[in-house]
């Protein structure tokens, strides 16, 4: 069931498994298993269910009878917005693994439904051709490669896999709150037409994927630190797309009016996290620093000379290095 160039790549690598016990990384740790990839896993217990104790439980029962690691995570009450915060801490979580223990890859059970259903909010909320292809099979992160093994498969397929294989998953009752946005499309929008035209919207993604690798015109991103450039394609909708999945690895998405705003500013400050200057022939994207810095009367006429955008000078003064690296002069 999973894609033969996927599992080529994590056979060469370390992996980290992101478990919930839940139908789709159930099937995807036993998927692995069947074709001999070495992982560990990792989940995260938000104590908002009583059935949590016993997903902790299973994964532990998981690890030790397949022997492998398991990566536990209790987290902290959240009292609002909990999917923004549930996520933050999840991959915060995953990401201070990945540090810490060398991984590659982090894997995720993101599936079919899951991609459909986000190209239908992102539809509904106003988005081109590069931002409705939505998750990619393999994602570029600033240390680690983001894979999901699972997005060319549907959630029905999964579950006839564990059923035929007999193998134990848990079911999230909150899954079926349609107070959630997602849940929302998911049961009034995503799973009837998935159930109607599965063939089809496999082939549409297809279709999408060769669109987008025609349309896009891909460039190289260099990073230092936590400073990214690039030179321009000279084409706004493939920058703004490059922009769009740097930030998009920093944890950060674009709004549709910050899509609108670069297509006619040189310079944005988004989210008042990034500053995103076209500079000549150069794009730059760098923390934003929100206040006064004391610059050298020196600096402050080497910035002027160049014409380098104000919001990026406090940036450039704290990293010197980063500065005289771009070799502007």
């Amino acid at each position: 069931m999973l894609k033969s160039d996927v599992l080529e790549h994590l056979k060469s690598s370390k992996n980290l498994l992101a478990f919930s016990a839940g139908v789709d990384s159930s099937a995807l740790l036993c998927l692995l298993l069947d074709a001999n990839i070495k992982f560990d896993i990792a989940i995260v217990d938000y104590g908002l269910r009583v059935q949590s104790k016993d997903e902790v439980a299973y994964a532990k029962e998981l690890a030790d009878k397949y022997n492998i690691k398991c990566f536990i995570h209790k987290a902290e009450k959240i009292d609002t917005n909990f999917e923004a915060s549930a996520r933050k801490i999840r991959y915060d979580f995953f990401e201070s693994l990945i540090q810490d223990n060398g991984y590659d890859n982090l894997l995720t059970a993101h599936h079919l439904g899951d991609r459909f259903e986000w190209m239908l909010m992102q539809f509904c909320k106003g988005a081109g051709c590069a931002e409705l292809s939505g998750m990619k099979s393999v994602q570029n992160k600033k240390n680690y490669k983001l894979i999901r093994p699972l997005l060319h498969l549907d959630k029905s397929e999964l579950l006839e896999y564990l059923k035929n294989n007999k193998i134990k998953y848990f079911e999230d009752k909150s899954n079926f709150d349609e107070s959630y946005t997602r849940n929302s499309f998911r049961h009034g929008y995503t799973n009837p037409l998935i159930s109607e035209h599965l063939d089809g919207i496999k082939k549409s993604f297809e279709y999408i994927d060769a669109d987008i690798d025609a349309l896009i015109i891909e460039t190289d991103l260099n990073v230092k630190n936590d400073f990214a450039y690039f030179i321009s394609t000279k084409n706004k909708r493939s920058d703004i797309y490059a922009i769009d999945k740097y930030l998009k690895s920093q944890n950060y998405m674009l709004s549709a009016n910050e899509r609108e705003l670069l297509k006619t500013n040189n310079t944005l400050v988004v989210g008042r996290k990034f500053v995103v200057n076209f500079h000549k022939e150069y794009i730059f994207i760098a923390p934003y620093i929100d206040k006064d810095t004391k610059m050298s009367k020196e600096f402050k006429e080497r910035m002027r000379k160049l014409k380098i955008e104000p919001k990026l000078r406090a940036y450039f003064y704290n990293h010197l290095e980063v500065f005289e690296s771009l070799e502007l002069e």
